[in-house]
Parts: C-alpha cells; structure tokens; sequence
C-alpha cells in the first residue's frame, strides 16, 4: 500500500490524539472543527483503516491510528527541520537558532534570556517553541531545536537522553502559590502536612505531559479544577478557589495578589532544569547558554 497523503493530514491526526478532543485540535490548529474531521476522513480513507473512535472521553486513537502518529511525528519534525535549513542558507551563517522550553519557562526565563543577548548580540536570532520535555527531546533528534530547556527528577518519566548533552541550569525549590486572603498566606514556610486537605488548581495539557498542579508528595489531593493557561490558574487561586505549585524561575512574573510559600518536605527530592543539546555548542549556541545560565541563577537567587 502506499500512503501517499499531504503533511497536514498527519498533522491533524497526531493533534487530535494530542488533545483527545477535535475542538481542542481545531483551536490549536486554527481550522474548523468541520474541516479538521474532513481531513481526518482524507486520512482514513487513504490509510484504508479507522484510525481515532469517538467516544463519552473524547477522541481515542485506534492501533492503526497510534502507530501511524508515532510515524507521522517524526514526519513532520523531519520536513520542519529541512524548512528551518532551507531559511538559514539566506540568514547569516551561525545567527539564527530555536530554542525549546516547556510552558513554565515561557513565564520569564526565556524572554529574560531572549532579551538579553538580543542586547549583547543583535545578530543573533532566537526562535522559541513551546512544548513538554518529551516533544523537545524528539525534536532535538530531529535537528529542528538547537537548544532545549528540560526538567527531569521526581515525578517526571525517566527521558532517554541517550546522544544528548545536558548541562545543569541553576534552579530554586518548587514553591506553592496561594491567594493573599488564604489562610497561609502570611507564612515564608510550611511543612508539608499544612498542605492536606487544600483544594488545588493544576495544569492541563496534552495525554502523558506532566503537569504543575498539587504538591507532589500528598497522597490523594483533592484537584478541583485543570486549566491549560498559566494566567487563568493564578487568576483562579487569586480568587481563592484553590492553591497550585510553581517553579522559582516563574516567581519573577506572578500577580500581587498571589502569594509564594516554600514547603518543608523531607520525602521531596526535588526536579533539576537542565539544557539539553545534540552535537557541539555553535557560537550562537554559546552565547544563548551562556545568557540561560545567567537569568536562571538570577531567578533560582529570588
């Protein structure tokens, strides 16, 4: 058989799995939900097979349909990385490269690093994508990230980081977040049995990504609310509707009318940031290290 299907097929195939949902594809694909289902159909047809089934959870990857996103990931990092090579040959040579960061970096770490070697180095050009851990190592392999910011430790799956380089970004405590009327709001530190019982406010993203939520060692937390934006769940613990955790290097960028506490937790052995590359450093590369490390121990310091 030969499959012989335009790219956005597949990009609309392993979107929809992503997000277990066509609505929530459609937003992040900017079509229709009326044409997203017309080009999973396309998909179906050329693939002779079902390959998601609609059900009371939402949209659920048939065998057919998890093996051909797994292919058709690889596809488009590949066809990514060969548009990203065909631009740099009318950029200057070694200017331009894209950095990768999961969503907390987005907060403040990255543009902080952005802006500051656009200030030391104008000709250097930055580009981000935004993205979990996992995405990022992929697309490290696949040649369309230069750099990656990563976390790894408690919590998080065991990457494999085989012909990876990481180095050790400097990084402060997870802390947790609380509205300026929550009853711990006046305390610098709590143990972590204060913690039990709080409603909380955690992240949503796509099906396997970590996500920033309850603190991490409290069995059976009570989660009453998931919300995929940083801003809406900062509103939401404003309000006092719950409590969340975030990581120092977000701490810069939080609203006044929220409050971070450090958690004594003996069990918690805590995450590391990393930044993650394949092959030698470039000078460019350098230079954004070198900015990275800077800003993170700057904020790791707060």
């Amino acid at each position: 058989m030969s499959l012989n299907v335009h790219p956005q097929l597949l990009r609309a195939l392993r979107t929809v799995i992503d997000t277990g949902s066509l609505t929530a594809a459609s937003e992040r694909l900017g079509f229709t939900q009326s044409a997203l289902s017309k080009q999973i159909s396309a998909l179906e047809a050329a693939a002779g097979t079902p390959l998601v089934r609609r059900g009371p959870r939402g949209v659920e990857p048939t065998e057919a349909g998890t093996r051909l996103a797994a292919r058709a990931a690889t596809i488009l990092d590949q066809l990514d990385a060969a548009a990203r090579e065909l631009d740099d040959l009318s950029a200057p040579l070694g200017g331009r490269l894209t950095l990768g960061g999961f969503p907390a970096t987005a907060m403040s770490l990255v543009p902080r690093t952005i802006a500051r070697v656009r200030a030391e180095h104008p000709s250097i050009e930055i580009g981000f994508l935004e993205s979990s851990t996992a995405v990022q190592i992929r697309r490290l392999r696949a040649g369309r990230l230069d750099l990656a910011v990563i976390a790894t430790g408690e919590g998080l799956p065991g990457y494999d980081l085989t012909g990876i380089e990481v180095d050790r970004l400097p990084a402060g405590p997870l802390l947790v977040v609380v509205g300026r009327r929550h009853r711990l709001a006046r305390a610098e530190r709590v143990p972590v049995g204060e913690l039990a019982g709080e409603d909380w406010i955690a992240g949503r993203g796509a099906r396997s990504e970590p996500q920033f939520g309850a603190w991490p060692t409290l069995r059976d937390p009570r989660v009453v609310t998931e919300l995929g934006d940083w801003s809406a769940r900062l509103g939401f613990v404003a309000a006092g509707l719950g409590i969340t955790t975030v990581p120092s290097l977000g701490v810069g960028v939080l609203p006044g009318d929220v409050v971070c506490i450090e958690v004594d937790d003996p069990s918690w052995t805590g995450r590391a940031l990393g930044l993650a590359r394949v092959g030698a450093l470039t000078a460019p590369a350098a230079a954004v290290r070198a900015a990275l490390i800077t800003e993170a121990r700057t904020l790791a310091a707060r």
